[in-house]
């Protein structure tokens, strides 16, 4: 079954090696996307954390930025992490000048709300719908979401209230690393609704 469902993990720039790794673990045929034609043998996609600016820039070289719109708006199930997450959302915050994000996530989110990469922090966060134990959350230069809309739903947030962890319809999101870690439930919560999910 997961032979005929093949991943993509965006490759443009970024940390997507270990989104590959944890998602060939699970058994999935993992397929690296630069160019269209690579997006569209896919039947899920990871976004990875990494520099969203430089990421919008090279899907936009690459012709990559709308045929990604237009797949999230076609059901693709998508999993953003840091970057990714950036990526997702409908609205950044604090963009660079002429930043555009994929969207389809319907949060504002703000780029580095955590500080610079010294601010690198790590916690453990209760995430219901994972059940136990908590998740070992990896911050890095990390996004936080600002706004959630009425289509989003939250999955975690920090002690403070700040959400760090949403979903909507076949779009997850983490302003975490998760495959910085050995607790891949969000990697395998993506990859069930990729093989629950009729898109290639």
């Amino acid at each position: 079954m997961a032979g005929n469902r093949p991943v993509g993990v965006l490759a443009l720039q970024g940390d997507y090696r270990e989104h590959a790794r944890v998602l060939a673990s699970f058994g999935a045929e993992v397929i690296t996307v630069r160019r269209p034609a690579e997006l569209e043998r896919v039947s899920g996609l990871v976004i990875p954390g990494g520099e969203s600016s430089v990421m919008d820039k090279l899907s936009r070289q690459f012709g990559l930025a709308e045929p990604l719109r237009a797949a999230i708006a076609d059901g693709l199930p998508v999993y953003g992490t840091c970057a990714g997450l950036i990526m997702l959302a409908d609205t950044v915050l604090d963009g660079m000048a002429g930043q555009r994000s994929l969207g389809g996530l319907d949060i504002s989110v703000r780029r580095n709300a955590f500080g610079r990469q010294r601010e690198s922090f790590e916690v453990d966060i209760d995430i219901e719908e994972l059940g136990a134990p908590p998740v070992h959350a990896v911050f890095i230069r990390a996004p936080v979401v600002e706004t959630v809309g009425e289509r989003a739903s939250v999955l975690g947030a920090l002690d403070d209230g700040r959400v760090i962890a949403v979903e909507q319809g076949n779009l997850l999101g983490t302003s975490f690393h998760p495959e910085m870690t050995d607790d891949h439930r969000f990697h395998r919560r993506f990859y069930e609704r990729v093989l629950a999910t009729r898109f290639v």
